[in-house]
């Protein structure tokens, strides 16, 4: 049985074939769906090559999440390949290189404010977005997070905007639960993504993740958390909302 049999869902954030989003988008159409990608500025020609890699090549829409004319026609556009949408993903996160590295202290409200604008107000920037093309059965929508619950080294201000998105994703579900929208977050382990890698110090989270996980995590295996993401978005959680489902080897649950 396909989970996602003609569904139609929409991915954003697909620029490497190692990323989450990428394997959410594959995973979904082999369970049945018709995916369409977004991509914007320097990154959208790579999102159109990548989208040959699929097992399906999906159809790309220009979208910069900050842009308001963007956001503004974004549904016009999606009707161009779909005629509505049961799914949007949210996997979209940016903070300047001032943002992070252990320059908490130091950072200036300019490069929080593009980290939290791009990373934490997209999400409902995107839900609205796209809130039209939902049908009156339902959707799902589904964000990433990195669990925002402590402070990691050298995250900073992407911690805090990461925070941000998991407080947003319960008012989203709050107000948009009358239309039978569910919004919900997957939590993932460290993945070596090209996103991941520009963190400093990223590479620690590499040693030290398997000395508290019960479970082994593969930091290049992006599939763990691209299944529950596919796993929300299906019929199966009909009921779940506000909810963040960890996807992390269990290191949430482990004590220091």
């Amino acid at each position: 049985m396909s989970l996602l049999k003609g569904k139609n869902i929409l991915v954003t954030g697909v620029l490497t074939d190692s990323s989450i989003a990428f394997h959410i988008a594959k995973l979904a159409q082999e369970q049945g769906a018709n995916v369409v990608l977004t991509g914007f500025g320097k990154g959208l020609s790579l999102t159109t090559r990548i989208s040959g890699r699929l097992p399906k090549q999906a159809p790309v829409i220009e979208l910069d999440v900050t842009n308001t004319e963007h956001l503004a026609n974004l549904a016009s556009e999606i009707k161009k390949h779909v005629p509505h949408l049961d799914g949007v993903v949210h996997s979209i996160g940016f903070a300047p290189q001032a943002a992070l590295g252990g320059n908490f202290l130091n950072t200036q409200w300019e490069d929080v404010a593009v980290a939290v604008h791009t990373s934490t107000f997209s999400f409902k920037s995107l839900a609205m977005a796209t809130r039209e093309l939902f049908p009156a059965t339902g959707a799902s929508i589904v964000g990433l997070t990195f669990d925002a619950t402590v402070a990691w080294p050298k995250y900073d201000w992407m911690g805090v905007a990461k925070a941000g998105l998991e407080s947003a994703s319960r008012y989203l579900a709050r107000d948009l639960g009358k239309d039978n929208v569910r919004v919900n977050l997957i939590a993932a382990g460290p993945i070596g993504t090209m996103a991941a890698k520009s963190i400093p110090g990223f590479q620690e989270f590499e040693s030290v993740w398997n000395t508290r996980s019960p479970l082994h995590w593969d930091i290049s295996d992006p599939e763990p958390a691209a299944r529950g993401a596919v796993a929300l978005l299906s019929d199966w959680f009909p009921k779940t909302t506000g909810e963040i489902i960890h996807v992390d080897g269990g290191v949430h649950a482990i004590g220091g």
